[in-house]
């Protein structure tokens, strides 16, 4: 009958999905233990040597799956031994945060068709070594063929900049607008 045909169809869809979300989960799960490996090696260096960069891939209910697959991806942090993994975005402050972005970034340069990073203050709360680590990660991050634009006010991170921008506010007539100019090779630090 008609019905039966329309079941067996239904079947037959069903394990051919089965069999490519599988195999999609087989890769995930590759690429997750890399990602992992590759990020964390990318941490100590930005003052986050104590955090643990974690990728949990949590399989989903059949009424669950998707055109994406049988699971769901969720990036997981410890920012300090002893604490339990958490979501990127609840755990991290705004400072890991941002240094957490950078790693990422990094790791994904390639595979990424994003054209311009913007880092906002990625360097609060550090200095130094680490300062400059962040500015040299960023310096690495601009020659994969993406624009990295960095708000700082650390001479670290601006001295591995191509270019330097001063932001500043102008009142004319009772209205306050933002304004950027070019600094000049003798106005860089």
């Amino acid at each position: 009958t008609h019905l039966d045909a329309l079941q067996q169809a239904v079947q037959e869809a069903r394990t051919v999905y089965e069999t490519a979300a599988q195999r999609l989960s087989t890769a995930r799960e590759k690429a997750a233990r890399k990602l992992e490996q590759a990020v964390t090696k990318e941490l100590k260096p930005i003052k986050l040597e104590r955090a643990r960069f974690l990728v949990e891939l949590e399989h989903l209910p059949p009424e669950s799956w998707r055109a994406q697959g049988m699971e769901q991806t969720t990036f997981l942090i410890a920012a300090n031994p002893g604490q339990p993994p958490g979501p990127l975005a609840k755990v991290a402050s705004g400072g890991e945060l941002s240094r957490l972005m950078l790693a990422l970034k990094l790791v994904l340069a390639e595979q990424s068709s994003i054209g311009t990073i913007v880092f906002d203050e990625i360097d609060a709360g550090v200095g130094g070594a680490t300062a400059a680590a962040i500015g040299e990660r960023l310096h690495r991050l601009a020659k994969r063929s993406v624009q990295v634009l960095a708000v700082t006010h650390s001479p670290q991170v601006a001295a591995s900049a191509d270019a330097h921008l001063r932001l500043g506010k102008i009142v004319r007539n009772g209205n306050t607008a933002t304004h950027a100019s070019t600094l000049s090779t003798e106005e860089r630090p």
